[in-house]
């Protein structure tokens, strides 16, 4: 029993760490003990917790709500991602019954959006390329965008993007980490650049994700 206890937290780590990837046809081999849906930050789930990462408040890349291994009692499938508008949070299903639970920033008001798509393109420190009406919109306001940027610390993408099918919106890091936990975005599902990294080191192309409100 010690032994498999010990199985167990060492699997888990390597989620909580993104040591390694889970992919669909991987499922059965990442089953976690059973948890009740009442077993929220206990045993083992409460140590990996408590080690997450501590936000410093003074990284453009550090997120203002560190991430953490929660319970996660829906059914999902393992490896999929589901972004809570209302709460601002995303969470990634690592194990049966567990999620990685992250701070995002979601839509302000007039640019929400819901659906269900799936990760058809990945890019480290991506090229960014505001839209024509974006650009229309801020010039308005008096803010000029540039028509392409190149990736780096100061484009608004971050450090990583997932993209989401053939619609504009994408998952992807952000040079603003204060804007995380509010709805402050065009519509994309922002995280901190060491959020985002973490993620998309987890996660493969063909990944489903669920905005819901």
């Amino acid at each position: 029993m010690k032994t498999l206890a010990t199985t167990l937290i060492a699997a888990a780590t390597l989620f909580a760490t993104g040591a390694f990837a889970a992919s669909p046809s991987q499922s059965g081999a990442y089953e976690v003990a059973s948890l009740q849906a009442s077993a929220v930050k206990t045993g083992w789930l409460k140590a990996l917790s408590e080690n997450k990462p501590k936000a410093t408040g003074k990284s453009v890349s550090t997120s203002p709500i560190p991430r953490e291994l929660v319970s996660f009692v829906e059914d999902a499938a393992i490896g999929t991602i589901i972004v809570d508008n209302s709460e601002r949070r995303l969470y990634h299903i690592v194990a049966k019954g567990v999620a990685m639970k992250y701070g995002v920033s979601v839509g302000r008001k007039g640019f929400i959006w819901t659906g269900t798509n799936a990760v058809t393109r990945k890019a480290k420190w991506p090229t960014w390329t505001p839209p024509a009406a974006m650009r229309a919109r801020e010039a308005r306001k008096g803010h000029y965008l540039p028509v392409s940027m190149k990736g780096g610390i100061k484009n608004p993408l971050g450090a990583r993007a997932m993209y989401l099918g053939s619609t504009i919106y994408r998952i992807h890091g952000t040079n603003q980490p204060s804007s995380i936990g509010k709805a402050m975005s065009s519509g994309c599902i922002r995280m901190a650049n060491e959020d985002v990294e973490h993620l998309y080191a987890n996660v493969m192309i063909g990944t489903k994700v669920i905005v819901r409100d």
